[in-house]
């Protein structure tokens, strides 16, 4: 197997099958062209596609439960939480909440948020947390 080979081959493995995302929050309002939001940053170094189970947690209220997303091999998808549903329920601005996401393969899980609630706006990105 050649260096090129084998480089690739080991992508395939890489991340984890389990990642959590304790701090989600979408603002009330957001100021000026760009709205303020949380996304779920997803790579999937491998070769087969990823199904994502994702759940959605609050402080005050039962989860969102069963929502699917997919990630083709070697690609990347953003997810933004104000889209994701379950029953047509979704993720209420100006709640705190929390994020599990299961993979039916090995991918890296990132978060950012955009804050455009003031004019002096905020990109916060962070790596999610892999649960072993």
């Amino acid at each position: 197997m050649n260096d090129v080979t084998e480089q690739h081959t080991n992508h395939s493995s890489r991340g984890s099958m389990y990642w959590v995302i304790p701090d989600g929050y979408i603002p009330l309002i957001s100021q000026g062209e760009l709205e303020s939001h949380d996304s779920i940053c997803v790579l999937n170094c491998g070769t087969q596609s990823a199904e994502l189970h994702i759940t959605i947690f609050f402080e005050d209220r039962e989860p969102l439960e069963n929502i699917v997303q997919s990630v083709d091999g070697r690609r990347t998808k953003h997810i933004r939480t104000a889209t994701l549903r379950s029953d047509r329920k979704y993720i209420p601005k100006g709640v705190p909440y929390a994020i599990v996401v299961e993979s039916s393969v090995p991918i890296i899980v990132q978060y950012s948020r955009l804050d455009s609630t003031q004019a002096e706006l905020a990109l916060m990105s962070v790596m999610a947390h892999p649960i072993s």
